[in-house]
């Protein structure tokens, strides 16, 4: 049997207090009081579990409510709290959200609201809780720097760049937009002897063809038409450290060419000079193309390829990866709530959700990014549905989490609330995942970033009983 929630009651009345506590017993909490903000505080030293939720006054001789709630947060007890306040006393309610308070209520308290209170302040504490425990996996084998994921592909993409940074070996990535590759090319260079060097990138594809040569090489002053200055490339920009060359895929068979040549020889003569420098320069490339496949279309240089793909480390999509979207989006979170002071502490279960369905054609930057804008635009502690973007919400199931042969012609539209809607991707997603682990719930439960509990609760309310689910095919 699950023990009861436990409930702490704080107010100086003690008539209040003892109300509060016999209606809230009767409810089937397990309920203490104290008749004020420094008895609550000795309860919860002597105590040997914390309170789930402390309900307290806001104006209380000596230790106030806003006093107590300070003291919890500085002394991070985890107990959420709600505060109660008089109608005279609605700034000091306003004041305690902006300390971290879960909720407030007015005098005197409806019993209902109470209870929906008490129940969203035990959800708001298990939500930071697993918090807690994604931070702690973030500090641990999940990140590389700011580089975050559990998942096995993540985890030998971190294995390589340690193993691979200490030398001065060519590095070919290869991924699509957003997956972080120019992420992971500093982290390289960050954990190599070059670290303290310059550290130079160029995403090739956004330079124009007849200037590529000028920014990888330099030119020296009247070489062609605007070459009013002598200009340094980047390969001599680098000299000493890392040079990243992104979308290295864009380059014309004649560039392809030239970076042969400096890749092999370490040398170039800026445009329009004779003078021949020579470069000690780390290379790291990155394609979002299989270069591979250019190579056979003809599209791409044998040689060149032969030559860059000395270690090849793959990222890969998010959608691919979709366990790993709770952690990005709580360690993303935790980022922005400090750029902007905000106290957030995580995503509702329907937010989350909604994260986890969408199918991220952007990767990891679009989450990035979902994720800044809910922040900005949130004026709770927790991100709920509606600071999600609609597409989010209402749009695209990734293909790769559907079962084999399912197109999304294949089920008709039928109207249906959208809450319901909703519920069916989710119910795939969770068959997919208990399918590919052979249906061992703690297995699952890992991968999707969630507890046991969790899954045996969203598996029970979206009719998912047993092996009989298993997806065809």
């Amino acid at each position: 049997m699950a023990p009861k929630h436990k409930i702490l009651i704080v107010d100086d009345d003690p008539i209040v207090a003892e109300s509060l506590e016999e209606l809230l017993r009767g409810s089937g909490y397990e309920v203490s009081s104290a008749l004020g903000g420094r008895e609550a505080l000795a309860i919860i030293e002597e105590a040997g579990r914390v309170p789930d939720a402390i309900i307290t006054d806001v104006v209380m001789p000596g230790v106030s409510g806003l006093d107590l709630l300070r003291e919890v947060r500085k002394r991070k007890i985890g107990s959420a709290v709600i505060v109660l306040t008089g109608y005279g006393t609605v700034e000091s309610a306003v004041e305690a959200l902006r300390l971290g308070a879960a909720d407030y209520l007015t005098k005197p308290v409806v019993e209902s609201e109470l209870e929906l209170a008490i129940e969203r302040a035990i959800q708001q504490k298990a939500l930071l809780h697993e918090n807690a425990q994604l931070r702690k996996q973030l500090r641990g084998k999940a990140s590389l720097d700011s580089i975050v994921g559990r998942d096995a592909r993540m985890q030998r993409v971190f294995e390589l760049v340690e193993a691979v940074a200490p030398s001065r070996t060519t590095v070919l990535m290869s991924g699509e937009s957003g997956t972080g590759k120019s992420m992971i090319a500093h982290a390289i260079h960050d954990r190599s002897d070059r670290a303290k060097q310059p550290y130079v990138e160029l995403a090739c594809g956004s330079i124009p063809e007849t200037l590529l040569e000028s920014e990888l090489f330099g030119h020296v002053r009247g070489s062609f038409t605007g070459a009013h200055t002598d200009k340094v490339g980047k390969f001599q920009a680098a000299h000493g450290g890392t040079l990243f060359l992104d979308e290295i895929n864009s380059a014309s068979p004649g560039m392809q060419l030239k970076l042969l040549r400096v890749l092999q020889e370490r040398r170039f003569e800026p445009v329009g000079s004779n003078e021949t420098i020579e470069v000690d320069v780390r290379v790291i490339l990155a394609s979002n193309e299989a270069l591979d496949k250019l190579v056979a279309e003809g599209r791409f240089r044998q040689d060149l390829y032969y030559r860059i793909n000395v270690v090849q480390i793959d990222l890969p999509a998010l959608r691919d990866r979709a366990n790993d979207i709770p952690l990005l989006a709580a360690h993303f979170l935790e980022g922005f709530a400090a750029e902007l002071g905000k106290e957030l502490i995580g995503f509702s279960d329907e937010a989350m959700a909604a994260l986890v369905r969408y199918s991220y054609p952007g990767n990891v930057r679009e989450l990035s990014n979902i994720v800044e804008r809910a922040a900005v635009l949130t004026s709770k502690p927790t991100i709920g549905i509606e600071s999600l973007p609609a597409h989010v919400v209402s749009g695209e199931v990734s293909m790769t989490i559907l079962p084999a042969g399912y197109t999304r012609d294949d089920a008709p539209w039928e109207p249906m609330p959208l809450v319901e809607a909703l519920k069916e991707p989710e119910r795939l997603i969770l068959l997919r995942a208990l399918e590919a682990n052979d249906w061992n719930r703690s297995v699952t439960a890992d991968q999707l970033g969630i507890n046991r509990t969790t899954l045996y609760k969203k598996m029970k309310s979206l009719g998912i009983s047993g092996d009989e689910d298993r997806l065809a095919g």
